[in-house]
């Protein structure tokens, strides 16, 4: 059964040129496309949006309002990377003039210390002798003297 089954179904159309004898293709027909510059396709886009917007139950009110909102963040997104860029720059600036600021102070500082080693070898060239004991004045009996005379 299943022999003759194929057998008609391969006999059913007639292969060769009697076939498309009775039917009639039509070929694709070939069309020009014309090249759109950037501003063509730019206003086609907004064309095509607008139809959409038109088609759908959203306004157009809502498509400009989420592009507005898009392009705000972005310049946002710009504005914030520019500032933290202009922030870090001025961070190294700072940490390269305190690290030469520290420099300069560990320089005095080892000078001083130079120094300060170095006052009692001056003083004795001066001819300067250390003291003996030490002097205290006592201030607890002064008094001012008088000297607008109403006294």
């Amino acid at each position: 059964m299943a022999a003759t089954q194929r057998s008609i179904r391969s006999h059913a159309a007639p292969a060769g040129p009697d076939r498309d004898a009775g039917h009639s293709q039509t070929r694709p027909q070939l069309a020009v496309v014309r090249r759109h510059n950037a501003t063509d396709a730019m206003v086609e886009g907004m064309h095509r949006i607008a139809s959409w917007t038109r088609a759908r139950s959203a306004p157009m009110i809502h498509v400009v309002i989420a592009v507005i909102f898009l392009v705000a963040s972005l310049v946002g997104s710009l504005l914030f990377r520019t500032k933290m860029i202009e922030n870090s720059f001025e961070q190294s600036q700072v940490e390269s003039s305190i690290f030469t600021l520290t420099q300069d102070i560990q320089a005095d500082q080892s000078r001083l210390d130079d120094l300060e080693t170095s006052l009692p070898q001056k003083a004795e060239k001066m001819g300067m002798v250390p003291a003996q004991k030490s002097i205290s004045v006592d201030l607890n009996g002064y008094k001012v003297p008088d000297t607008d005379g109403s006294k």
